[in-house]
């Protein structure tokens, strides 16, 4: 725009040079003979400024391709920027989740474990408890062969040696001597076998207490008598069978001496 004024200003002005009055004729003549190339100089110098001009517009022109191509850049790489904020953000958020989680399913398994112990711990009890309730024995006087025990002048634990059932090996075949492995009433039943004029009898005691007697007597032959009794017992109370002093006991293949328990039930 300034470059078209300026050779506006140019032409006028040698438009009104050419119009001078007479009297500046020759003077007038003498600088436009002087002045005659201007008109040539200054086209070409307008022409030159012209293709400068251009080039200067197409530079601005691609400068602000450029400029466009750079905003629409920045733009994109701020859109970026802020996904990229998004992006960490919600991992920062999944994390402290997971972290949660994993914290909340790490107390749950110790929860678990705790629990599963308590109930290892609850299995453990009943089977301790229905095993000590399972308890029976039956044993006889002697394993094998034939023979007398007693007389002596004090009650003896008689040792019965030979165990048809121990269930909860409750009955101790080396000191002929149960012992309650849980509170409760218990039934015991023992039998005694004389022979001759001797007479047989051995009491039930438990711990250190006579509890019933079994007695019997004959001038000749075999004999045997029999009794029983309830007893409530606690844990580590002992039980025995004891020969009566002056008495003789008979036992054989036959196993005629005997002695035998059971619990009844737990209390």
């Amino acid at each position: 725009m300034e470059i078209m004024v300026f050779f506006t200003l140019l032409l006028l002005v040698c438009s009104v040079s050419t119009n001078q009055t007479e009297a500046d004729n020759e003077i007038v003549d003498q600088q436009i003979s002087n002045q005659q190339p201007c008109p040539q100089d200054i086209h070409a110098v307008l022409r030159e400024m012209a293709v400068s001009l251009a080039l200067q517009t197409e530079r601005i022109t691609v400068l602000q391709k450029e400029n466009q191509d750079q905003a629409a850049k920045l733009k994109e790489m701020e859109r970026q920027k802020t996904e990229l904020d998004q992006l960490k953000l919600q991992s920062k958020e999944q994390a402290a989740k997971l972290e949660t989680e994993i914290d909340q399913l790490k107390l749950q398994s110790e929860e678990q474990v705790a629990k599963l112990e308590s109930q290892k711990t609850e299995i453990d009890q009943l089977k301790h408890e229905l095993q000590v309730k399972q308890v029976a024995f039956s044993v006889s006087l002697l394993d094998q062969g034939y023979g007398y025990t007693g007389p002596y002048n004090t009650h003896m634990t008689l040792i019965f040696k030979r165990v048809v059932t121990n269930i909860g090996n409750t009955y101790n075949p080396h000191t002929g001597i149960f012992t309650a492995p849980v509170r409760g009433v218990y039934h015991f039943y023992w039998t005694v076998y004389g022979n001759g004029n001797i007479p047989a009898g051995a009491y039930l005691f438990r711990n250190g207490e006579k509890i019933f007697v079994t007695f019997v007597r004959q001038t000749s032959g075999g004999v045997s008598a029999s009794n029983g009794a309830s007893l409530l017992l606690e844990v580590g109370d002992q039980v025995s069978v004891r020969i009566d002093p002056g008495a003789r006991l008979f036992d054989n293949q036959n196993h005629h001496t005997t002695f035998s328990g059971h619990l009844i039930f737990t209390m």
